[in-house]
């Protein structure tokens, strides 16, 4: 039996959460809300979620001593980004049970160990090639074609560390750009649409998906979300089935979001993974209000050893991020019917910063609203 399995908390116990940004500050209002504590680690002293937690440590993941007394203060750790050192992680797991488990973080934190595990799994990916020189780009190109698109291996999120590579570029220029020697290029997807499958774990093995959700992205960044995603619900289950496989297949405890492409193909869709984020996900912000429970208070049941809820939505939700100047207008949509506005008590709003965001929700235009 391992750590993660013996974990049971108990009202008043603590939880300890890696980084401080609006994730951090959503789960821990969600533990709140549930009678846990927490304690937010993170070395930014502006991050927004020290505002709702009493006891915060604002110290560099690097800080060894610091890390020892965040581990004598918690009951278990979890993390609302997957780039946390994996110093840190060792650090904490040596003295306090870490969910999801920071082995994952060996495989979700590089974009190539992610799409070997993903297709040793049976599940379908774009074509793709390591990438670590010039060279090598020149021959990952020749086999998969252009356009493509080529990502760091490490480090990379909201597009950054990537770029799509077409007829006619400078390979070398491209490659000089990136700013790496470790990359993998992948097969341009022709998609449809994008989605995304919210899914909770348990460390006993129970899987609850949340509906899927279809996604809109604007200058790489998810502006914004609708659930359900507009597709069959054949296609629907068959994605829901592939992020309970990989969460089986992770022993993961705890809410992962899994990325997808909807391609068509001879009259018959299908869907293909882009990415795994092993936490709770900016797709599955609308559960907050537009489901019975919401994809944070989902991840405190599941590392405090609680059981699952149920998730049942509340009719068609569409979840909009107010991304950068965005923010400044968020009175008007204090008068919007059916909506809820969310801010995350950040500073100075900048190009590209997630401010905040807003929930609308319309009766069901479906049968069933609830979740599979």
């Amino acid at each position: 039996m391992t750590a993660s399995n013996l974990v049971k908390l108990k009202p008043g116990d603590t939880i300890g959460i890696l980084g401080g940004g609006q994730l951090g500050r959503m789960l821990a209002m969600a533990a709140a809300r549930l009678g846990l504590r927490s304690q937010v680690f993170s070395p930014d002293p502006d991050s927004p979620a020290f505002d709702v937690v009493q006891r915060a440590t604002c110290a560099e993941y690097a800080d060894v001593e610091a890390l020892e007394l965040f581990a004598n203060d918690v009951d278990v750790v979890t993390y609302e980004f997957e780039n946390v050192p994996a110093a840190t992680a060792m650090v904490l797991a040596a003295r306090r049970p870490v969910l999801p488990a920071y082995k994952i973080l060996e495989t979700t934190q590089d974009r190539l160990i992610e799409k070997d595990f993903i297709s040793k799994l049976g599940i379908g990916t774009a074509d793709y090639a390591d990438v670590s020189s010039v060279a090598t780009l020149r021959t990952a190109i020749e086999r998969i074609g252009l356009p493509a698109v080529i990502k760091t291996r490490r480090f990379g999120y909201d597009g950054k560390g990537q770029a799509i590579i077409r007829q006619g570029d400078d390979i070398a220029q491209v490659w000089d750009d990136l700013g790496t020697k470790s990359a993998i290029l992948e097969a341009f997807v022709p998609f449809e649409r994008e989605i995304s499958v919210i899914a909770a774990r348990s460390a006993s093995g129970e899987v609850e998906c949340f509906d899927v959700t279809e996604n809109e992205h604007r200058d790489h960044i998810l502006k914004i979300s609708r659930a359900p995603a507009a597709i069959p619900e054949a296609l629907a289950a068959q994605a829901r089935a592939i992020a309970e496989k990989i969460a089986a297949a992770l022993d993961y405890v705890g809410v992962l979001a899994v990325e997808l492409f909807v391609v068509p193909g001879n009259g018959k869709a299908t869907v293909l993974v882009n990415e795994i984020a092993p936490r709770v996900h900016n797709s599955g912000h609308w559960t907050l209000d537009g489901a019975s429970i919401s994809q944070f208070e989902q991840h405190i049941r599941a590392i405090a050893g609680w059981p699952l809820g149920k998730p049942v939505r509340h009719g068609d939700v569409t979840m909009t991020n107010l991304i950068g100047d965005d923010i400044l207008s968020y009175e008007q949509w204090l008068t919007v019917p059916g909506a809820t506005v969310h801010l995350y008590g950040k500073g100075t709003p900048r190009p590209g910063r997630k401010m905040g965001h807003v929930t609308e929700v319309t009766p069901a235009s479906r049968s069933s609203t609830e979740a599979r």
